[in-house]
């Protein structure tokens, strides 16, 4: 008994060489498609680039500090202004803006206002005073990244206005209130004596390693 083996059939001429031009086609798609979209974006009228022409920084000064960063606070404020015009509606003239500034103030000790009698060391040099000034507030640091205009609602009159300007409204006035806001509730905050704290600590730990037994730490206001 005999068996019979059956072998797949050739592919014929004809057939290999649609599928090379459909290959082939395939191929050239995808080039056309490739490098349209470059020339699309070189050619684009519309198309926007960013070139960054700043000039070099110039360094106009450098100031020595005297000071100790004791103390670090973070704020954040909602601040809520709203200008109305005189005998016409919000909706014609008017603006609401909520924005929200976020910033640090750090509070520091000016070791440079310090009297020359500041620090006195007893005779057998194992106990010493040091009289500090009180700790003060620098100016709020707002950062950009997480202060922002979080709702605005402006009238016609104002639309319009700014769409002729070419610019957004002025958000200076909306950061200067921010950093008031903020430095209103710094002074009012623990932040100070904080730092007061941090630098009688500072000071004691490292007059003490350098041999004193006793430290004492006042302040210029007190008796």
């Amino acid at each position: 008994m005999t068996t019979s083996r059956t072998t797949a059939p050739e592919m014929v001429p004809g057939r290999r060489r649609r599928w090379r031009y459909v290959a082939g086609f395939l191929v050239l798609a995808v080039l056309l498609v490739v490098g349209g979209r470059l020339a699309w974006s070189w050619l684009n009228p519309v198309g926007e680039r960013t070139i960054d022409r700043s000039q070099p920084v110039l360094l106009q000064s450098i100031k020595d500090l005297s000071r100790f960063e004791a103390a670090t606070g973070n704020f954040q404020v909602v601040v809520d202004l709203e200008k109305d015009a005189n005998f016409l509606p919000d909706a014609i003239k008017g603006t609401r803006t909520l924005f929200v500034g976020a910033g640090g103030v750090d509070a520091y000790v000016d070791f440079s206002a310090m009297a020359t009698t500041a620090v006195t060391v007893s005779e057998d040099r194992t106990q010493a005073t040091v009289r500090l000034p009180r700790a003060q507030l620098e100016k709020p640091n707002l950062d950009n990244r997480r202060s922002y205009v979080f709702a605005q609602q402006r009238g016609l009159f104002d639309r319009v206005q700014d769409f002729l300007s070419g610019s957004p409204g002025d958000q200076r006035e909306l950061y200067l209130l921010a950093e008031q806001k903020i430095t209103e509730a710094a002074v009012a905050s623990d932040l100070r004596a904080r730092a007061d704290a941090n630098t009688k600590a500072m000071l004691s730990g490292m007059l003490k390693s350098l041999g004193f037994t006793k430290v004492t730490v006042k302040y210029t206001d007190e008796p």
